[in-house]
């Protein structure tokens, strides 16, 4: 209401300042302006120290709330963006990824998902403190059993999507830069290397055993040229040159979570590369390519065709089979 001087009060004769107002219902309201357009906040009460109504939920009062504002448009954030949820904050920056790999949209929808599960993931990104953040991570190992390449996995989509809400002005403050180290305990088993005595000894079954001897032209040139098991069965005729005794390597076989066969390039640039061959390595090659069937019909795969085994489904299930294998042993 309006006092004698054309001031507004309300019930206690406060005088309420410019784009303060009080609703039939008692509330308070705050109306500011954001790029020539009108947006309100609400309170039931007008101070800190005002007492809440019976039967209202705990809130800010009006005057913290236009504090907030106020401080938000003088260090040019922008106070609608902090209201957005942290999976809400996740889908805006996964909408930014364009052109991923299959792989690596698994792992964001991966993601995606274990927070959509979390309360975590509906509170407000304007709420999270570097602490919670820390506190969220230590429950996924602590309470949850997350292994540690799962956490660093999460942490590798929260900590990018909410340094672009600061490259947008929504945040001043990044709560997930920080290292993951002092955070959690790093439980993955370290590998070793075999050592070429072990490396003998294991051909040396492969060779000797009646199952897998068949495989042993294939183990012999992954032990000798470091290849990755996608890199040798995406490999074709074309990518092998017996006189000049080089693999030409720019290109991986990989399969997605719906089970289909694609080509990808290399993990890493320097993966693209033409690795030398020895001449044992040359003639394990040679054993392979004699062995081929001339195939009428060869599998296609992406525009690559002419694989070095049956097709792509058989080069596959080979790879799986020794990484099987060798895990066993």
């Amino acid at each position: 209401m309006a006092g004698k001087s054309g001031l507004r009060r309300d019930s206690k004769h406060r005088v309420l300042r410019r784009g303060e107002s009080i609703r039939a219902n008692g509330k308070y309201q705050f109306k500011y302006h954001i790029g020539g357009k009108p947006h309100f906040v609400y309170s039931w009460r007008l101070e800190p120290t005002d007492p809440l109504p019976v039967g209202k939920k705990p809130c800010l009062s009006l005057r913290e709330l236009e504090k907030q504002i106020g401080y938000d448009l003088d260090n040019r954030l922008d106070p609608l963006g902090k209201n957005i949820t942290v999976n809400e904050l996740v889908e805006r920056y996964l909408k930014t990824k364009v052109g991923m790999r299959p792989n690596t949209l698994a792992n964001y929808n991966f993601v995606r998902n274990i927070l959509k599960n979390e309360p975590f993931g509906s509170q407000k990104i304007s709420k999270i403190k570097t602490s919670d953040a820390k506190l969220f991570l230590i429950k996924m190992q602590q309470e949850d059993g997350r292994g540690h390449s799962t956490i660093k996995t999460v942490r590798g989509v929260l900590r990018p999507a909410f340094q672009m809400a600061v490259g947008d002005d929504v945040l001043m403050k990044n709560p997930f830069q920080f290292e993951l180290a002092g955070v959690v305990v790093n439980d993955a088993v370290t590998r070793e290397a075999v050592t070429k005595d072990q490396m003998r000894k294991f051909l040396k079954f492969i060779h000797d055993d009646v199952v897998y001897c068949k495989y042993y032209e294939v183990i012999y040139i992954l032990f000798h040229t470091g290849m990755r098991i996608s890199e040798f069965c995406g490999l074709t005729m074309k990518d092998i040159d017996l006189e000049k005794r080089t693999i030409n390597i720019n290109h991986q076989l990989q399969r997605t979570s719906k089970r289909e066969y694609v080509i990808e390039p290399t993990k890493t640039n320097a993966g693209t590369r033409v690795i030398p061959m020895t001449n044992e390595v040359t003639e394990m090659f040679r054993a392979i390519i004699e062995d081929r069937p001339d195939y009428k019909v060869e599998k296609v795969v992406d525009g690559y065709t002419g694989f070095l085994f049956r097709n792509a489904t058989c080069s596959h299930a080979l790879g799986t089979q020794i990484q099987s294998y060798g895990q066993q042993v």
